[in-house]
């Protein structure tokens, strides 16, 4: 069973009286040091969960973790010299201690030698306010009643909630180097499903095509992603000129069929349920913003044959 862990980051204000608190971006990656508990139990490959006490804010996965050292300075209170107290904004004195009740105003401090951790999670970020809220979150937990920033889960309760919501499985993938040309195909079980030779097809279609979205045009090369215009699931190989680069959310879009390509005209069609949204409206009965070779078309036909032969 894969591992998850749901990990509070709420910026500035993630912090406890005990210390000066972390620098996050919540995006990119993850820091906590050796005098957080379950610190040692977090592993490259595990699902991370982010969230802000109120609801989801994204999940990924770890693919890599970088240590350091640290010299940290620790608070604590005077009279029991307990690390656990709130600091007030509003009130004075300033600070109360959970464990005996003192109120203070100036904790006492002394410094310490930590190990520090930050996680890597960029490759694989998906956004996830609106998905899920706090509640739902702390009950996916090993212990929902954990007053812990970094709580362990199991990573397929959160992908079986999360499937009731979207109706869909999310695309967590691990990027690996690449190969040598030819590229491999396959899958292999790891503590998620891996799509060997991902990162090596990508960088293919970007020497290939440019730094163009094929529907939408040009776009930044770290929005765009390598989408297959067939199941890589069920053939495991990438086949030459069998994709194209396109915006995570035009990705999205294609893979279920809300838009593809008529391959009678080579135009952009648009699904009528997203036409009330003028960013995907404007796109239909469009050309696309690459030159297509006869394997693309072949590929893009079978798409639409597939995805709206139905209706």
């Amino acid at each position: 069973m894969t591992t998850g862990w749901l990990m509070l980051a709420v910026g500035d204000k993630r912090q406890h009286g005990g210390n000066d608190g972390y620098d996050d971006n919540p995006r990119y990656h993850y820091s906590w040091d050796s005098t957080v508990p379950n610190h040692a139990r977090v592993a490259v490959g595990d699902v991370i969960a982010l969230w802000d006490k109120n609801e989801l804010i994204g999940v990924s996965v770890i693919h890599g973790i970088d240590t350091g050292t640290a010299t940290k300075t620790l608070y604590f209170c005077p009279e029991c010299k307990r690390a656990d107290f709130k600091r007030r904004s509003r009130l004075t004195p300033a600070c109360r201690c959970n464990q005996c009740g003192a109120l203070f105003d100036t904790p006492g401090r002394k410094t310490k030698t930590v190990t520090t951790y930050r996680s890597r999670h960029g490759i694989n970020w998906i956004p996830g306010r609106g998905l899920l809220t706090g509640a739902e979150l702390r009950a996916l937990c090993d212990s929902p009643d954990s007053q812990l920033s970094m709580r362990p889960f199991r990573w397929e309760r959160l992908r079986d909630a999360l499937f009731e919501v979207i109706g869909e499985e999310l695309p967590l993938e691990l990027e690996e180097d690449e190969p040598t040309t030819p590229i491999p195909g396959g899958h292999k079980v790891a503590k998620v499903r891996v799509r060997l030779g991902q990162e090596a097809f990508r960088k293919r279609l970007l020497r290939e095509q440019g730094e163009r979205c094929a529907m939408t045009g040009a776009a930044p090369a770290a929005v765009l992603e390598a989408a297959h215009l067939y199941s890589y699931a069920e053939s495991g190989e990438h086949h030459d000129y069998g994709g194209l680069l396109l915006r995570r959310d035009i990705h999205r879009l294609f893979d279920s069929g809300k838009i593809t390509v008529d391959p009678a005209s080579d135009l952009i069609d648009v699904d009528p349920s997203l036409r009330a949204y003028p960013l995907y409206a404007q796109l239909h009965g469009q050309p696309l913003a690459v030159q297509l070779r006869p394997e693309h078309r072949v590929w893009l036909q079978a798409h639409w044959l597939s995805k709206r032969s139905s209706t």
